[in-house]
């Protein structure tokens, strides 16, 4: 829970702590934490007035980036300064596109605003694939959504696909991962085979069991 830590990205995204102040262990060996909250939402008026706003978390992680094979960043769900600021500070991003008709509307925008930064913040920004999410067997819509995806983002689109779950939706209330909260369900599973293909489409061979 983003709120039990004193310190968290929100901190060291205004500049009153180091990023390493507020970095914390997890119960999965070899990873770490920033912690959001509740707080990190102020820091959209906040980062307003601040000098190179859109690049700050470019340069708190900067320090980072030898010490960890991976920092995956968690975007809100907007296209504000903080997803700006993800994308700047980003080699690569992952599209979550849920199977339903808005997500192909909201998708548009998002690509715009990865154009965007691209020309004006970071061009070397890359889109990594398109992870299609909540996928609904029962329902047309969710595969007409799967054909759209390939049809545009062509062999960008993950093979993996998310189904709509009920255990995916009750992890967060309990605050773990589904690989904790049910190791063995199917979007246990899923996720797990998407960390393989991501892991081979970043290193080039095939992955170990994760």
């Amino acid at each position: 829970n983003g709120n039990d830590q004193r310190l968290g990205v929100y901190e060291a995204l205004i500049g009153v702590a180091d990023i390493t102040q507020a970095i914390v262990p997890t119960p999965m060996e070899g990873m770490r934490i920033l912690t959001s909250g509740q707080r990190l939402s102020g820091a959209e008026v906040e980062l307003v007035g601040m000098l190179a706003r859109e690049t700050r978390l470019r340069g708190i992680i900067a320090p980072l980036r030898d010490e960890y094979d991976f920092i995956l960043i968690d975007c809100p769900p907007s296209l504000g300064l903080l997803t700006v600021n993800a994308l700047t500070a980003a080699d690569s991003v992952i599209i979550p596109l849920q199977c339903e008709y808005l997500a192909l509307e909201g998708l548009t925008q998002l690509i715009s605003a990865i154009r965007l930064v691209q020309d004006h913040l970071n061009p070397s920004l890359r889109i990594e694939g398109v992870l299609l999410t909540m996928f609904d067997v029962r329902l047309n819509l969710s595969q007409q959504v799967v054909d759209e995806a390939r049809k545009f983002f062509s062999d960008r689109v993950y093979k993996t696909v998310i189904p709509r779950s009920v255990r995916l939706s009750e992890a967060p209330s309990f605050g773990k991962p589904i690989i904790q909260y049910d190791p063995h369900s199917t979007g246990a599973e899923r996720y797990r085979e998407l960390a393989r293909e991501v892991l081979e489409a970043c290193t080039g061979r095939p992955s170990v069991e994760v």
